[in-house]
């Protein structure tokens, strides 16, 4: 008798439970991310805070209604870490501003946004002091410069980036440069010889090249010519939304054999194809309003009429987009980018960084392994981490050509 009760009991342990509410795959996702740390790729605090005056003219320590990330929603989403996006402007291409000084002033942020909440936040270089300071219940803040323009076509300045603590660097922003052509171009180029230099010295240095805004032609030459694992700190996979931004199958493949990862991005357009079609239409619509000179009132209210009556992303097709780089590239090679605080509109579901447990409870609730999912929160990028840092030692061994 205590023999059947004991196989019935070991029983029931592993079978799933049909049964679990909402709040229970929740809790099981909070109890997870209380033992790895969930790393996001990419957020763009540091320039929302630039636009409202710089870090002392805003309270991060206090709920910010306007900004989708603050440091009690950071401890609500139990972030472990959170690379911060040094944003620079493509106009600075342009306007006689250097991009490398806007860059230093966007970095110069972070450092400083990290000094005046020490007691919540850190600095984080490497992927051990990510996880140091997990352990003592900090987020740790790490920099990656979104343009490859900041380095104005200096390795030297690309060096210095990295002694700042930069460690990733995506190639180009919305518009191509002489060594590497973005996702909006239509020019079939990738990376030049000078290109290739740069992803080289980035290997050597530790830091990770970001394929995130690159055409696909970069992402392949990237990939083949990289000596590390690559990022892609804020995409999502083209087969589900086809956006330029996002990744084809082709490129997914490859990351799986250069064992990168793929970042999530929880840009609506980039997650739900309706989305992406819907917004086209939009967007279609304000420049023939512009080309016709129609007043800002005008093109305000087709916003707000798309706003009304346009379709909206949601939380569960963020995880299928999850699902479905793992189904393609492996569950080794994707992880979460949720771009917050750059983007305007958001999934229902995922409004903040407070909201990340819900998107790891409803990969629990579609059968995903606790392992896996520890593997998406964090593991993958701390693992990407390593491997750079590892092949960066042994590339600064060899002697130089």
């Amino acid at each position: 008798m205590i023999k059947a009760l004991f196989s019935a009991t070991a029983l029931l342990s592993i079978i799933p439970s049909f049964h679990l509410s909402a709040q229970d795959y929740r809790a099981q996702a909070i109890r997870i991310l209380a033992t790895v740390p969930l790393i996001d790729g990419h957020n763009d605090i540091p320039d929302a805070v630039r636009e409202r005056g710089g870090v002392d003219s805003v309270n991060f320590a206090v709920r910010q209604p306007r900004l989708m990330t603050d440091i009690p929603k950071l401890r609500a989403g139990h972030v472990g870490g959170q690379f911060w996006a040094a944003y620079v402007p493509v106009t600075t291409m342009d306007s006689g501003t250097h991009a490398a000084i806007y860059a230093l002033e966007q970095i110069d942020l972070v450092h400083r946004l990290c000094a005046k909440y020490p007691r919540s936040l850190a600095m984080a270089y490497t992927a051990a002091d990510i996880e140091r300071n997990f352990r003592a219940n900090k987020i740790s803040c790490l920099i990656g410069i979104e343009g490859g323009h900041a380095i104005e076509n200096s390795l030297g300045a690309l060096r210095m980036f990295y002694r700042l603590g930069t460690r990733y660097m995506t190639l180009t922003h919305w518009r191509s440069l002489d060594w590497a052509t973005a996702s909006t171009d239509t020019a079939r180029r990738g990376l030049s010889p000078f290109g290739k230099q740069v992803v080289l010295e980035m290997n050597r240095l530790g830091m990770l090249v970001d394929l995130s805004h690159v055409n696909d032609q970069t992402m392949s030459d990237a990939l083949h010519t990289s000596k590390a694992p690559v990022i892609f700190s804020h995409s999502s996979g083209r087969a589900l939304a086809n956006h330029a931004r996002n990744v084809p199958d082709s490129i997914l493949k490859l990351v799986a054999v250069n064992r990168g990862v793929v970042m999530v991005n929880f840009n609506p357009g980039f997650v739900s194809e309706a989305v992406r079609v819907s917004d086209d239409t939009v967007n279609a619509r304000l420049d023939r309003l512009r080309a016709a000179e129609a007043d800002s009132a005008a093109r305000a209210d087709s916003l707000k009429a798309w706003s009304a009556t346009g379709p909206h992303a949601t939380l569960a097709q963020v995880a299928d987009q999850v699902e479905y780089i793992r189904r393609i590239a492996g569950v080794d090679c994707v992880g979460l980018g949720s771009d917050f605080d750059g983007i305007t509109e958001v999934p229902v579901g995922l409004e903040d960084v407070s909201k990340f447990p819900d998107l790891i409870a409803e990969l629990l609730r579609r059968g995903w392994t606790e392992a896996d999912v520890k593997k998406v929160a964090g593991l993958n990028t701390l693992r990407v981490l390593r491997d750079a840092e590892r092949i960066a030692t042994e590339m600064r061994r060899q002697p130089r050509r």
